[in-house]
């Protein structure tokens, strides 16, 4: 029998486990877990941590039972430590310290990726906490339930800053985020950063830009947050959310070279440089469909299709991975920001020659109660006409995420910005306009071809 091992029960490594048993019954598929949460979307405990979502076994993408009826075999609370290569063979340790030995015919590394450290003084003092791992959420909401923390600094503006920002509001604790850049929601264009800046000081968020953190310290029964402008804040508890590196080292041990930003390299089989070892997630590298070329974004739609694509190799149905746009979305209060492909300054970067047009419009014929603005800033390629990107802001009523994966499908075709009107969306006056916010944004854009 063929024994496929995958290191890591997260998005990839699910995704791969599923697609091996859906295309060969007959093989053997073990799962070797660092912690006992496979299968459950990290994504989802800004939510759980709101109290939005009371139960945290909601978070499961895939029930347990049901995965190891599937045929899948799951070791968990096993953290790998080492792979050989010459004998295709895995060490891994048991919480306990026990150890063992696992053989493999294919051996996929989808280790994800791990909260990065910014050098920061005090990091390890009570009350302050990453979030990347279910164990990390559980550890947060205990905190909360047994010290009901009036006030909480959040250092990080980007995704997970900001929904917790919202998830701690919707508790009542008083939230002040720090970003060392000059906007918060830097992935974005600098006008989305400002208009999700207003929706959370609006909401009695507040916000300091252009802020690095220098220590964490405590005063009395306090946590001391000390910023290289001087100013001191006093909060009860802290949350560091200065975003993920790749969690590469096991595949180091094994020879395998890493690539951009540290992550695994691969090719778009997902192969390593080591025979019969693949990686997927955000423990690796991926490919940009408009760019051609290896990048590093960890995004779980990424990690799911790359551990698709993985699965499918391991058992020999090949097929190549057909590459990211980083399209992404994010809830924060009553506002929806979401962006796919090339922002100006990254599309300058790679050669281009862009132009983004920014439009703002309803997201529904205004004579239909309930209209909100929506703004939408499109990226295209002044010579070619190209589409490159778009960004999208609008209320959470507004079906943004609708609209940014029209764009997203178009950039996936390769489409111009004009060919946008050309589309056959649908309408009616609740929900659009006869012609579409996008199609509107599009046709502003070509304009001034």
């Amino acid at each position: 029998m063929t024994h496929m091992l995958i290191i890591g029960g997260s998005d990839a490594g699910i995704s791969a486990a599923l697609r091996i048993r859906e295309l060969d019954a007959q093989t053997d598929v073990t799962v070797v877990s660092a912690d006992a949460y496979p299968g459950f979307s990290i994504c989802g405990l800004p939510f759980f941590l709101s109290g939005e979502v009371p139960d945290w076994r909601s978070l499961a993408h895939h029930n347990i039972d049901s995965l190891t009826k599937s045929g899948i075999r799951f070791l968990m609370n096993h953290r790998a430590e080492n792979i050989s290569p010459l004998d295709k063979s895995v060490v891994v340790k048991t919480d306990n310290g026990k150890t063992a030995k696992l053989k493999y015919d294919m051996l996929l590394i989808a280790t994800g990726a791990e909260s990065t450290r910014p050098p920061i003084a005090g990091l390890d003092n009570p009350g302050v906490f990453l979030l990347r791992w279910m164990d990390e959420g559980f550890a947060l909401q205990q905190f909360i339930e047994q010290n009901r923390p009036r006030r909480c600094v959040i250092i990080g503006g980007g995704y997970i800053g900001l929904e917790m920002a919202d998830a701690l509001t919707h508790r009542g604790i008083e939230v002040t985020i720090i970003e060392f850049l000059p906007e918060i929601l830097s992935t974005m264009d600098a006008i989305i950063g400002r208009l999700i800046r207003n929706e959370i000081e609006s909401k009695g968020v507040k916000v300091i830009t252009g802020r690095a953190v220098r220590s964490i310290g405590h005063n009395t029964d306090k946590l001391l947050v000390d910023t290289d402008s001087g100013e001191d804040l006093i909060t009860d508890m802290v949350l560091v959310a200065t975003g993920v590196k790749p969690s590469a080292k096991l595949a180091q041990t094994a020879g395998a070279d890493l690539g951009v930003a540290g992550a695994v390299q691969i090719d778009r089989k997902m192969n390593t440089t080591i025979p019969h070892i693949l990686a997927a997630g955000d423990c690796a590298e991926t490919w940009h469909r408009i760019l051609q070329t290896k990048v590093y974004l960890p995004l779980g739609t990424t990690a799911h299709k790359q551990g698709r694509v993985a699965g499918e190799n391991m058992v020999g149905v090949y097929n190549e991975f057909q590459g990211s746009l980083g399209t992404q979305v994010v809830k924060v209060f009553d506002q929806i920001a979401a962006g796919t492909g090339l922002r100006e300054t990254q599309a300058i970067k790679a050669g281009f020659n862009p132009r983004t047009m920014q439009f703002t419009t309803s997201d529904h014929n205004p004579y239909y109660p309930g209209a909100k603005e929506m703004t939408i800033c499109i990226t295209g390629d002044s010579d070619t006409g190209r589409l490159l990107g778009a960004q999208i802001i609008g209320h959470r009523d507004s079906q943004v995420a609708k609209r940014i994966d029209i764009i997203a499908a178009a950039l996936y075709a390769g489409m111009l910005v004009k060919n946008l009107c050309d589309l056959d969306l649908s309408y009616s006056p609740p929900l659009s306009s006869p012609w579409d916010p996008v199609q509107k944004a599009a046709m502003q854009w070509a304009k001034r071809v």
